[in-house]
């Protein structure tokens, strides 16, 4: 074991790899040791940069990829400190190994919540500016100069006085030998100067995506390789008690049956088509656990109690005295909303490769978080985290999934454990993927109103009752028994996910209501839910107190001028006040979360249930805009998101998940998408997030929109418990 290992415990890196961030040292310049990234002939710059001899930057990037742009919005950051050409960019995805070794000098690899950009831009632009500063400093060496005479443009170094110039990739490897600058030396650019950060650059990784070229985690193929099948207990806590491998071991391809853990079993072949196939006839005998009688209905009813009960629940906003001043109002509204459980629905389910030794384990595995695989695939091989590596291949889809537990890298590690030298591609079936999840939580909302004899909202009080990601996932992130996180998009804190209404009398309570469905980050994560609660239920109110939607959610935004302007913005690109054709009607939303401020007017049409959506605006302030088209694809990849959050559902039926296949749990369909406009309105003082949190203004939008058009609430999800349908 070398000193890394021996000072970094599995559990104490795994917990390092999920707080990401704090505390770290830059370690801009940190010698490679055995894992060389760099060779003599084109030497490192610092650990963000390599220059080679064709003038090409290599731009090393630590997020991963699973489609938001990321790293190029992360190489744009680098190569705006840098100053070099852009068009001779090359992207270099480092491993956790390699982190690892040179003491994470890349820092946090975990991607979610939106902070691959905004997590990282401080320490990743110190990067490029770190190397750009070696590479001046070897000119001025090289001339005898004052560095503060030189200029660089594109990877061009001009002195004007003498009228030379030289370029980055002849100055490389003089730059290399140069003692890094300290941190405290660095300046950043002012975002007034910046050349290639705020423009709409295309991506990087699009040419492969279109040509085919592109290689995902369950492309990876190995000489020697074997494919399993895994199928875990339908009912989630259920165990295996048997199976009868030998109604399968003699079909043609089957090299074994093994059992993988407690509550699952994998047939292993020479192709996935015949791994698959055994195992749909394999005889399992499985143990419900108690759990076999649960369903939808005994859900909901469980989480009804929750709305009315005093057990396990706790105010986490108490302003005033919102019952009281309810119960003395001119008028009341009250409504209960309710969401269900929702699933991934990644293209690219669940896989992983490994490759298991006596003394080396690796992991090809599409993951949110290279780290936590990492230190899983170390505890599973029983390997020190120094003789395992994890490469993380772009992800077919992430949406929260990827992140967590990482179970899919400890199932695959157990069954290559038991093969030892072999490698082993493990695939999770559609079936699997989408009953074998972390699915968004369930649940309802009840609210309730006080308007004045003006039409003044007085009080508001709100109850979510519903499962709690944190008691599944991070128990120890509860605190007391109280679990804010559930809460997002209704905290009086700014920064984050803060409510933007100012109401004199406010009551804010969670009633944690768990059940034995696990459930995690669903992209956007709670904020969806609680945009959908208080954004609809805000047009209740507003249509009981007689005022414009607009109009009345102008009223109680004032105290939050970042909330009003994303909500001005959209509403004034609709035209809210223009007339619409016939049979046409708008609604409006506006929430915040992950940083960023978000509002959404979308138009639909309603007839005999068909709901058309003809037209979404949706306005985002996110603070300093890296990449305005990526911002604008994000903000049309959301819209896709919240139309899933509109009409699917993953129901429980004894004890199991039954929506297992996109026959029985629709995604949105290119024919449903309406015309997309967004508005950016950064205003450059903040850091805000863009992957996620447009979404939770989408669903209340279209809702809002129907209400306008039918006259009625829309508050069950999905919009077939409504008797509606989007075409």
């Amino acid at each position: 074991m070398n000193t890394n290992s021996a000072v970094i415990s599995r559990r104490n890196f795994i917990i390092g790899a999920a707080a990401a961030g704090g505390g770290l040292s830059v370690g801009f310049h940190v010698p490679l040791g055995a894992q060389t990234l760099a060779s003599a002939t084109m030497p490192e710059v610092n650990a963000w940069v390599v220059v080679r001899p064709d003038e090409s930057c290599v731009i090393r990037i630590a997020r991963a990829e699973m489609g938001q742009g990321t790293h190029t919005g992360l190489a744009q950051l680098v190569a705006e400190e840098l100053e070099c050409d852009w068009s001779k960019v090359v992207l270099q995805p480092i491993t956790a190994g390699q982190n690892l070794a040179r003491k994470r000098v890349w820092r946090d690899m975990a991607t979610g919540g939106s902070r691959g950009i905004r997590g990282s831009q401080e320490y990743v632009r110190q990067g490029g500016a770190a190397a750009r500063m070696v590479l001046l400093q070897a000119a001025a060496n090289q001339w005898q100069v004052p560095v503060a005479e030189l200029r660089v443009d594109k990877g061009l170094v001009q002195h004007a006085a003498s009228g030379r110039s030289t370029t980055y990739g002849k100055l490389a490897d003089a730059a290399a030998k140069l003692p890094a600058p300290d941190v405290k030396s660095i300046t950043l650019k002012s975002p007034r100067d910046w050349k290639l950060v705020g423009k709409p650059i295309k991506r990087l990784d699009t040419a492969p995506k279109v040509t085919g070229q592109q290689k995902y985690a369950i492309d990876v193929a190995l000489p020697g390789m074997l494919i399993a099948a895994i199928k875990a207990s339908p009912v989630f806590g259920g165990k295996l008690v048997s199976f009868d491998a030998s109604k399968v071991l003699s079909l043609r391809g089957i090299k074994s049956v093994v059992k993988v853990d407690d509550e699952s079993v994998a047939v292993i072949a020479d192709s996935y088509w015949r791994a698959k196939q055994a195992l749909e006839k394999l005889p399992i005998v499985w143990d419900e656990v108690g759990n076999g009688q649960v369903s939808s209905a005994s859900i909901a009813a469980h989480l009804t109690e929750g709305l009315t009960s005093t057990q396990n629940v706790f105010a986490d906003r108490d302003v005033g005295d919102a019952p009281a001043a309810i119960a003395k109002a001119a008028r009341t509204v009250e409504a209960v909303y309710s969401t269900p459980f929702v699933a991934h629905a990644c293209m690219e389910p669940m896989n992983c490769t490994v490759r298991i030794t006596a003394d080396r384990a690796e992991a090809w595995v599409a993951t949110q978080n290279a780290e936590a695989a990492l230190a899983v695939l170390s505890t599973v091989a029983g390997l020190p985290l120094d003789k395992c590596e994890v490469y993380n291949p772009s992800l077919g889809g992430g949406f929260g999934r990827r992140g967590g537990p990482q179970d899919y890298v400890r199932q695959a590690a157990l069954i290559g454990k038991q093969f030892i030298g072999t490698p082993i591609k493990m695939i999770w079936s559609r079936e699997e993927d989408m009953s074998q999840g972390m699915f968004r939580p369930i649940g309802l909302c009840k609210l309730s109103a006080g308007l004045d004899d003006k039409g003044q909202l007085v009080g508001l009080q709100l109850r979510v009752s519903g499962q709690s990601i944190n008691a599944y996932a991070a128990p120890h992130n509860i605190q007391n028994g109280k679990d804010r996180r559930q809460l997002q998009g209704y905290y009086e804190e700014p920064g984050e996910a803060q409510f933007g209404y100012t109401v004199p009398n406010l009551r804010v309570e969670y009633a944690m209501r768990n059940t034995h469905v696990p459930v995690g980050p669903w992209r956007g994560v709670n904020t969806n839910q609680n945009g959908i609660y208080i954004e609809c239920f805000i047009d209740e109110v507003a249509r009981a107190a007689g005022k414009d939607p607009l109009e009345f959610r102008r009223a109680l935004i004032t105290q939050h001028p970042k909330h009003l302007a994303v909500l001005n913005a959209a509403a004034d690109k609709a035209g809210w006040n223009k007339p619409l054709p016939a049979g046409r009607h708008r609604g409006i939303a506006q929430f915040m979360g992950y940083g960023s401020y978000t509002a959404a007017v979308a138009e639909v049409s309603v007839k005999d249930g068909k709901v058309k959506v003809h037209r979404l605006v949706l306005s985002t302030n996110c603070g300093h805009a890296v990449n305005t088209q990526q911002i604008a694809a994000q903000v049309e990849g959301s819209v896709a998101y919240g139309f899933d959050s509109l009409q699917s559902q993953s129901t429980v039926k004894d004890g199991r998940i039954v929506d297992n296949n996109f026959h029985l749990y629709p995604i949105a369909r290119l024919a449903q998408m309406p015309h997309i406009e967004t508005v950016i309105a950064p205003t450059h003082d903040f850091w805000g997030g863009v992957g996620e949190p447009t979404i939770c203004v989408v669903a209340p939008a279209i809702m809002n929109a129907i209400y306008a058009a039918t006259g009625k609430p829309v508050r069950n999800l999905p919009l077939k418990n409504e008797g509606l349908e989007i075409v």
